[in-house]
Order: C-alpha cells, then structure tokens, then sequence
C-alpha cells in the first residue's frame, strides 16, 4: 500500500506551486487540500483510450478532497481557466493524519470521471497483482472491490456530492497570484 500526502512535496514534476489545506465540519468533514501550480517542467497528458487530457501544467490546480470515516479519497483537476478537467477518485484503505499531515493509505483501485459523465475504472490489475504479491490482505482486497462498486453506484445514482463541492472546496483555498 502507497501512503500518500497531501502535499505531494516529493513531486519533482511541480518546481513551483502553492498548497492550502483546510480541515472542514459542514456537508463535508475532512481535509480539502489545494495545489495551485505555477512553474512545471514538463505537462502531464493521460491518455484513456482515444482521448488525451493534460492534467499538470502551469496555473492548473489540483483540488482533493479526503473524507473522514471514507475508504476514498477524490482529487478534483482544474485548467488555467478554473474549469473541470477530471475528476479523480482513489479507492483507499484509510485516511488520516499523521505528524500534523493529512494523508490516505491507497488501495490501487480508481475511477476517473470525466466532465462528459464518462466514467473511467482503473487498475484492477494492480489490486490484483498487490493482493497475489502479499501487499495487501483479502480483507483489504475485498474492502477495495466494496467501495469502488459503492462509489460507482453513488455515482451513476447521481448520488455522489463530491463533484458539486469540489468547486466550492476550491474557492474556499484558491489563492489569486498576481
């Protein structure tokens, strides 16, 4: 299992950025985190199928967005523009803190949604190959599957509040750069 922060500060990718972090209690309790990135030595482009979209790049943001009492965590890309380019959510073992920095214990399973509402299910093949390699339990196999079907059906039930929050999350961190 990848613990990840956060802050991201090992990525070597972003020579540049700001980052903001919130605990929040209202229609949402966890963290909020904000990247705001200024200065990038290469972008980032995916490629999902057919399609190719650059999420790093100079003035692109990342918004995540980690739930307490949640098995995901959900990072929200933005362009230069503040628009929408992805919605990424990591299927995760448990989010925390820990030394004052928030956290998530990354279960290799994701679902990328696209503005279009395509909706994108990855690595199944590394939860697989994690479970066979002793990396993780049967348990946290099994925990895995659970929450990726949980949150796919959240989703195609419009039931899934995370997107409509993620700009106001972003507002609420943004830091305009002159």
């Amino acid at each position: 299992m990848k613990r990840r922060y956060l802050q991201r500060n090992n990525w070597t990718r972003v020579v540049r950025s700001d980052y903001r972090e919130l605990q929040i209690e209202d229609d949402f309790t966890g963290y909020i985190a904000l990247i705001q990135m200024h200065e990038v030595t290469e972008p980032l482009i995916k490629k999902y199928g057919d399609k190719e979209l650059c999420i790093v790049d100079k003035r692109y943001s990342w918004l995540q967005q980690l739930p307490f009492h949640e098995h995901f965590a959900v990072t929200t890309m933005f362009d230069q523009d503040g628009e929408v380019i992805q919605w990424y959510i990591d299927i995760t073992y448990e989010n925390g803190v820990e030394h004052g920095m928030p956290y998530m214990d990354d279960l290799f399973l994701d679902i990328v949604v696209l503005p279009t509402g395509e909706v994108i299910q990855k690595d199944q093949d590394e939860l697989a190959w994690a479970l066979e390699k002793h990396i993780i339990t049967q348990q946290q196999y099994e925990l895995a599957y659970q929450t990726f079907h949980d949150v796919l059906a959240r989703i195609d039930e419009d039931n899934f509040p995370y997107f409509a929050m993620s700009e106001k999350h972003r507002n609420q961190l943004v830091k305009e750069v002159i």
